[in-house]
């Protein structure tokens, strides 16, 4: 005669109720417990603090793909395409990427710059997957040079 087998796998070991409690510290006098309360208090078993502002602003900032872009449009002064754009981006060291496809990444990128903010974006499609700076574009880039002073 055969039985039926279970469909649901039984599993083996612990199950809910059979769970461990909980590791409570023992306090043996008032002493102790003040001692530790001021401990956990003064930091001790804090993590490390977050870096402040200040200390985040020092550090170098690192320049992002479009604003990368934009250098190199500025530079080149035409329309230029994605391939070419990442190309020298790299070269000169201006963006770093681990990407496969960096190109369609700055293309992706720029595209949905363009969509998002429209006329007040910096970059203007200027045929099949050339692009060139728009006045917002060269105004961004003299920003942030006056920054960089």
């Amino acid at each position: 005669m055969k039985t039926k087998k279970n469909s649901k796998k039984q599993t083996t070991g612990s199950t809910t109720s059979e769970k461990r409690p909980a590791k409570r510290k023992t306090i043996v006098s008032l002493e102790q417990y003040e001692a530790d309360r001021k401990a956990h208090k003064d930091g001790g078993d804090k993590k490390a603090a977050p870096e402040t502002k200040a200390a985040k602003a020092a550090k170098e900032k690192r320049t992002g793909g479009l604003d990368a872009a934009v250098q190199v449009l500025a530079e080149a002064g035409k329309p230029m395409n994605c391939g070419d754009m990442v190309k020298q981006m790299l070269d000169r060291g201006l963006w770093k990427t681990n990407g496969k496809t960096p190109s369609a990444t700055i293309y992706a990128a720029i595209l949905r710059e363009c969509a998002t903010k429209g006329e007040a974006s910096r970059f203007r499609k200027t045929d099949r997957g050339h692009f060139e700076l728009t006045a917002a574009g060269i105004a961004s880039l003299t920003a942030a040079a006056k920054e960089a002073k």
